[in-house]
């Protein structure tokens, strides 16, 4: 089955796939509209921990992001999930759930309902378990997929990775506040705390495969 991998790096993970099709910031994956399940990668900064933006430009222009303003993105995303099956990821604590409605699941894993009566999957895992430098937790939301198909996933809560180079290069104190993912990568080279683990990848695109149109959405 032929997929749509949406909001993804241009020339990524997802580029030179058969029977994917990328859609880039230049594509504008807003546009999307099927027929394909989905694997939607929807920008989260404004969903985040720090939504208002980078600290430092806000304490020096005055001027704080608004929380949720993503464009539309989470919205579309949502909206072709359900109508066409697929999933969509975003960071462990994203805003994007409780806005939505949409149950937060256990941080240690396992599968619950959307609590939107829209046949939605959720659940949390570490990308750290499919090759990511950090635990990286990350929600994720599935739709058409029937429940006896919804797959185990490698769950858990791990222990926490401090790369050893960053707490001797920064300190252990900073390195800690920073956390896993921040700590590492940023500013111009944010590939390395952003990229998707080609497992992981493989995880998204065969639940987006699994999803059967026959399992509507309400």
């Amino acid at each position: 089955m032929k997929v749509a991998a949406l909001y993804v790096e241009t020339d990524g993970c997802y580029f030179g796939l058969p029977d994917v099709d990328p859609w880039d910031e230049a594509r504008d994956a807003r546009k999307y509209d099927g027929p394909w399940p989905v694997v939607s990668h929807s920008p989260c900064q404004r969903w985040g921990k720090m939504w208002f933006g980078q600290p430092l430009t806000v304490k020096r222009t005055g001027i704080r992001k608004r929380k949720g303003d993503d464009g539309g993105c989470f919205a579309h995303s949502h909206r072709v999930a359900r109508l066409y099956g697929g999933v969509i990821e975003h960071p462990w604590g994203s805003w994007a759930w409780p806005h939505f409605g949409i149950n937060v699941p256990p941080r240690e894993g396992g599968w619950i309902s959307s609590g939107l009566f829209d046949g939605g999957w959720t659940c949390c895992v570490e990308q750290g378990r499919y090759g990511h430098y950090a635990r990286k937790p990350t929600l994720l939301l599935v739709y058409r997929i029937h429940p006896a198909d919804l797959p185990d996933l490698d769950w858990g809560i791990g222990e926490p990775r401090l790369d050893p180079a960053v707490v001797e290069r920064m300190g252990l104190k900073r390195a800690k506040r920073l956390g896993e993912v921040g700590a590492r990568g940023g500013g111009m080279d944010s590939n390395p705390r952003i990229h998707t683990p080609l497992p992981f990848r493989d995880l998204l695109l065969g639940l987006a495969r699994s999803a059967d149109v026959a399992v509507r959405a309400a």
